[in-house]
């Protein structure tokens, strides 16, 4: 019986490790820069913008010194993202593919949504 609970439990150690030494390389799929344009319906917040972001190990970070991006990309592309300039700040939330992407944001006052292509 305790030779079971112990092949068991090893089982389950080598399962969790190759979860995460998977995790790393399937969020790399959406490594690269990404330009991402920025629309909004509401015509007081503005005409829209667009910005680039760059992705690696999942992690989105920004190619632009005016505006800071924090955010991960799921493996199977979903993706979280904060963008901030100066005081403003907006949360984003969709899916990317290999070449694209799609998604909504929102800010204290204006929302709106967003696409994405890989450069």
């Amino acid at each position: 019986m305790a030779h079971r609970r112990t092949t068991t439990l090893v089982t389950r150690i080598l399962f969790l490790a190759a979860l995460s030494i998977a995790t790393p390389a399937a969020a790399a799929t959406f490594d690269g820069s990404w330009n991402v344009q920025i629309a909004s319906s509401n015509s007081a917040c503005g005409n829209g913008t667009t910005v680039s972001i760059g992705i690696n190990h999942g992690q989105v970070a920004s190619n632009n010194a005016m505006v800071t991006a924090s955010g991960r990309v799921a493996d199977a592309g979903s993706i979280s993202v904060t963008l901030a300039s100066g005081a403003k700040r907006a949360v984003g939330f969709g899916r990317l593919t290999a070449t694209s992407g799609s998604g909504t944001w929102r800010g204290p006052l204006c929302s709106g949504t967003w696409t994405a292509q890989r450069i």
